[in-house]
């Protein structure tokens, strides 16, 4: 830090009245922004994945220009450009990218797609796509703090106003966040939502080239070489407190993420919402912090009581989301209408995460007033505060997601955090308590903040303490003290919330925990019932598989169905391990000789499915077995392999990412990688959903399977769950030689007799219509595509409905003989007609 000059020289001609004008501005900026990030990340995670270390590329390179960008504008703008109209055109080249991104990204993915591959080197390709498309953007979203940062001056009011900026900035992401969640994205695509930010952008760019006509601009005098030794040194401490600020800041978002979505559901409304929350108490402690740093003559400390104050913010946190609010008697499947839901979804978020997102976003001006003195480039000091804040929650982010959750869990995680953060503040205020500075005379920056006194007097710190009194000592003692208690009083995350996510309120003791794990992407669990009945497999706060009938006939369906229905199977394509039914189910074809096994949890194949060992005959262990983590999405589109049967039992379409697995692009990816004769099987349920995003799964799907077929899994005639099953050509189904071939495959005709469907016709009868007859009764269906992926709005606002017999009942008069699809013996078409007719009249 810089002594105060006697006679600073001229600073920006600054007029007070447009500055909450600017603040305007800088809201609109952070709505744009928002949008863009949402609409970025989406459309990328089609071309490199949405598997941890994909999402980790992608925030890292989003992040990574933010810091370029805030570094560089000191360096690359010289002092003397008009700091609005430097901010105008930066506005202005985001409205340009972020156009450019929307239509460069499906050409990225094109390039990137032949030469994908796994390992390192996809690695290293997909951070390479990834930086290609963002870090340009991205570098113009970081230079626009620090360009209008020349438009104030390194003091305390100067330093206030950039927070309520940074503040404002916040605001409008918030309100981008919210805007883009829960009404673009819904309701229209991603290329209205990106037009509409590049028209927000272009509106703030006007705006700053009009305000650059009606105010001169003046430069400050350039930055100093050096400052005085105690000046670098306590820059460089506050600079390391910020940087360990944004670290825990990202890694407890990170963190909190994952546990809020399992206790309000992983729906993309659940991640607007915990993501606004957060945005907002960023916002609004920068403008508390900013209002603070005018009239505290010490913002180091401050900042340093801040950190200290975080750890007990993020154990309140820590607290209120594995041992308080999990257990609050809310049954969500009660609520009349969704919106009901995300209000109190709403409060609990901001219950648990208002305190520590308050002090994060005071900690941002506080370190600006911290290392702030005349004379200083405003560029150039908010650049290295900013970069050193992002670089911070870059390793976080990073070292959370890929790393410390699957390592140690989110218990110790978040120990360690809360760690960092309070020994960041004992750091700080040991270094300003401490820091001894030479006096006026000798050369000492008297301005300094570790020489100020409380009324602005030039002392030193013997003066301010005499004989370095126990004060300090003591409060530094008891700080650490308490941090210790923060740090020990994490409780763990309690494993019926990894299995009953936002229904734990609802469910008794009725089942014994038998694994529990966190991996890179997902939480899971396996339990077993009390009464020596089903096994479960839990992900995401519900259950996946099970060994129960109803499950057990659903998953053996997927396998059987297609590999009975082809003459002879040889390659086949199975998307998600989960409990291994399903991939297990075709080991019993001698002339399949290749299963592969797509999965993007590590845990599932590991863990969980030697657990069914019996059910799914140990596939894991089969030579004939190959098993790829990766999600389903990224494998099929960069494999050059193609399949005889792609069969898929993705999670539910209202959990983030995995409408992905439902748009028409998907299928039409799948439909490429058929051998001729080929078969697609999609599982499609009728619970946790309501009729229109029933109706856009299918739709979707007989759009590009115009020969589909549907097929149910019914609840003792009540609606459950049901499979499409498409293929290239029209599905011609011999039923005499079926039989033969049932017939021959004794272990095949056992497997589906342990589920009720011993014969042909126990199979046949769960036959549902096919999409020429489905026609009318799909029409007006949403069609879920990339560029859109509607289906995951329309499937996250019907999650904890219960109409899946309603929709069944729905489908009763299209479920009919067809004599274009069945053939053979006029006794078995008879026989199946008469099933038929009876399962259509219910």
């Amino acid at each position: 830090m810089t002594p105060p000059e006697t006679n600073p020289p001229p600073g920006p001609a600054v007029a007070p009245r447009f500055l909450p004008g600017l603040l305007l501005l800088f809201l609109g900026s952070g709505c744009a922004a928002l949008i863009y990030e949402i609409v970025w990340l989406q459309l990328l995670q089609l071309v490199i994945g949405s598997s941890a270390v994909s999402l980790g590329l992608l925030l890292g390179t989003f992040m990574g220009g933010l810091c370029l960008g805030s570094l560089a504008l000191a360096r690359l703008i010289p002092q003397r450009w008009h700091p609005l109209r430097v901010y105008a055109w930066l506005e202005s080249g985001m409205a340009i990218l972020g156009v450019t991104v929307l239509f460069a990204v499906p050409a990225a993915g094109r390039i990137y797609a032949p030469h994908a591959g796994h390992g390192l080197t996809g690695i290293l390709l997909r951070g390479v796509v990834a930086s290609v498309c963002l870090l340009p953007p991205t570098f113009l979203m970081g230079a626009t703090l620090p360009a209008i940062s020349r438009w104030v001056e390194t003091t305390p009011q100067g330093m206030s106003w950039l927070g309520l900026f940074y503040g404002g900035n916040t605001a409008g992401a918030v309100l981008g966040c919210l805007l883009a969640g829960f009404y673009l994205l819904r309701v229209y695509d991603m290329a209205a939502a990106t037009a509409v930010a590049a028209g927000i952008n272009t509106a703030v760019a006007l705006a700053a080239f009009g305000l650059a006509a009606l105010t001169p601009h003046r430069p400050q005098a350039a930055e100093p070489k050096a400052g005085p030794p105690a000046a670098v040194a306590g820059s460089r401490t506050v600079c390391l407190a910020i940087a360990l600020s944004g670290l825990c800041a990202l890694g407890a978002e990170v963190i909190w993420t994952r546990l809020l979505s399992l206790m309000l559901g992983a729906t993309v409304y659940t991640f607007s919402i915990i993501l606004a929350v957060f945005l907002a108490g960023l916002g609004l402690g920068s403008m508390a912090g900013s209002l603070l740093v005018r009239s505290r003559a010490r913002p180091d400390i401050a900042l340093g009581w801040c950190q200290v104050m975080l750890a007990a913010a993020m154990s309140w946190a820590a607290w209120m989301l594995t041992s308080c609010l999990p257990y609050w008697p809310v049954n969500p499947g009660l609520a009349s209408s969704p919106w009901y839901t995300f209000q109190l979804d709403l409060v609990r978020c901001l219950w648990a995460l208002l305190p520590a997102t308050l002090l994060w976003g005071a900690s941002f001006p506080l370190a600006l007033a911290a290392v702030a003195a005349r004379g200083l480039d405003p560029g150039r000091l908010v650049g290295k505060v900013y970069a050193a804040n992002t670089v911070g929650a870059i390793l976080g982010a990073l070292a959370t997601s890929l790393l410390l959750i699957a390592w140690q869990g989110t218990q110790d995680t978040q120990r360690l955090l809360i760690g960092l953060s309070a020994a960041s503040g004992l750091i700080l205020l040991f270094s300003s308590f401490w820091r001894q500075p030479r006096s006026p005379a000798s050369g000492q920056s008297a301005g300094s903040p570790a020489s100020l006194s409380g009324d602005g007097r030039d002392v030193s710190i013997d003066e301010e303490m005499p004989g370095r009194t126990a004060l300090p000592a003591i409060s530094l003692a008891l700080a650490a003290g308490l941090a210790g208690f923060f740090v020990a009083s994490v409780p763990p995350v309690p494993w019926q919330l990894i299995a009953h996510g936002r229904y734990l309120a609802t469910y008794g003791n009725d089942r014994a925990l038998l694994y529990v794990g966190e991996g890179m992407n997902a939480s899971v669990a396996v339990t077993k019932m009390n009464d020596g009945g089903a096994l479960n497999f839990h992900i995401s706060g519900k259950i996946e598989a099970s060994t129960d009938p109803l499950d057990m006939r659903l998953q053996r369906m997927l396998g059987h169905l297609p590999a009975l229905l082809m003459a002879r199977p040889r390659s086949v394509l199975v998307v998600g391990c989960g409990a291994g039914v399903t991939a297990g189910s075709f080991l019993l074809y001698p002339e399949v000789t290749n299963v592969t096994i797509c999965e993007i949890e590590p845990l599932i194949p590991d863990k969980i499915a030697p657990f069914f060992q019996k059910e799914n005959y140990d596939v894991i262990h089969n030579p004939r077995v190959k098993i790829f983590l990766d999600d389903a999405r990224h494998f099929v589109l960069t494999s050059h392999e193609k399949f005889d049967i792609i069969t898929s039992d993705p999670i539910h379409p209202w959990v983030k990412g995995a409408a992905t697995l439902y748009t028409r692009d998907y299928f039409q990816l799948c439909k490429e990688h058929l051998n001729p004769g080929g078969i697609v099987t999609q599982w499609v349920p009728l619970y946790e959903s309501d009729l229109p995003a029933v109706k856009s799964e299918m739709a979707t799907f007989f759009d590009v399977f115009p020969n589909g077929t549907l097929w149910n899994n019914e609840d003792h005639g009540a609606g459950y769950d049901t499979i499409v099953l498409g293929t290239v050509e029209p599905l011609k189904i011999d039923l005499d030689q079926l039989q033969g071939r049932l017939q021959s495959l004794t272990a095949v005709a056992q497997s589906l007799q342990d589920v009720q469907m011993g014969t042909i016709f126990g199979l046949l009868a769960t036959y549902g219509g096919q999409a020429s007859d489905l026609r009318p009764w799909l029409a007006g269906a949403q069609i879920n595509s990339d560029r859109n992926l509607r289906l995951q709005y329309l499937a996250g606002l019907a999650s904890d409905l219960t109409q899946a017999t309603q929709i069944s009942d729905s489908l009763l008069p299209y479920r009919k003989f067809s004599d274009n699809i069945f053939t053979g013996s006029e006794a078995r078409k008879e026989a199946l007609r008469m099933i038929l007719q009876l399962k259509s009249k219910k």
